[in-house]
């Protein structure tokens, strides 16, 4: 796997939190990188959580409390002052610790867990802002190198046949209701990239009249044994 493609015209790097969440998506534009070498222990923050299976919303009163090194508390810090600087601009930013993901009461006719690419969707104009700290770091695909499942012809004959034959408005209806228009498949010989950890990124959204097309990007599938993923995202 690349790491952010330099040579990819959707991506746009920049210097300072500021500048992430001031310049607009537009001229193909649909994705902001801030990359940062971060300081402080977040190992030992994720080690002292002590989360269960699944994914946990970490209070920041929690997060206050844990008795670390030096190290670590440069490191609550830091995600400190990033869910502050979020919020001051009117965003809603939390704290994950991932420890895998639970399987879902009833599965879909095709994947649509947050670890098959996908792009986030909106009925208003928003966008996705995501930080790994710790752990595996979330995957990106160029737009030119992925197909949405339902356009494969022989998953979408599978989804028309399951939704009664007819494809019409309420087969639209049906595949936006169970997500299954969101998730992509990488073309063949595609080349993901990682966000890399420390990064913090800005993804453009699907919502009415957006000037770019959605980023396609995923969680990183989780690997037995591997410690928990500390992420933030709004």
């Amino acid at each position: 796997m690349s790491i952010v493609p330099s040579d990819y015209p959707r991506i746009k790097r920049v210097s300072d939190f500021e500048e992430l969440v001031s310049t607009p998506f537009n001229n193909g534009v649909n994705a902001l990188c801030w990359s940062r070498e971060l300081n402080g222990d977040f190992g030992e923050v994720v080690r002292l959580l002590e989360v269960d299976v699944g994914i946990t919303t970490i209070d920041e009163d929690v997060l206050s409390d844990l008795e670390v090194s030096e190290e670590g508390r440069l490191a609550i810090e830091l995600i400190q002052s990033d869910l502050e600087n979020l919020r001051n601009h009117d965003l809603d930013p939390v704290l994950d610790c991932v420890n895998g993901y639970l399987p879902p009461d009833e599965p879909g006719l095709i994947p649509t867990d947050v670890c098959s690419f996908h792009v986030d969707s909106a009925t208003v104009e928003a966008d996705t802002y995501l930080c790994t700290y710790f752990g595996a770091p979330s995957e990106g695909l160029r737009n030119d190198q992925a197909v949405r499942r339902v356009d494969i012809p022989e998953t979408r004959a599978m989804l028309l046949k399951e939704y009664g034959g007819r494809d019409d408005a309420g087969f639209v209806e049906f595949l936006n209701d169970n997500f299954y228009d969101l998730h992509y498949l990488p073309t063949p010989g595609a080349v993901p990239f990682s966000f890399g950890v420390g990064n913090i990124w800005r993804i453009a959204t699907l919502y009415p009249d957006s000037p770019v097309p959605p980023c396609v990007h995923r969680a990183p599938a989780p690997v037995a044994g591997k410690p928990p993923r500390l992420l933030l995202i709004s």
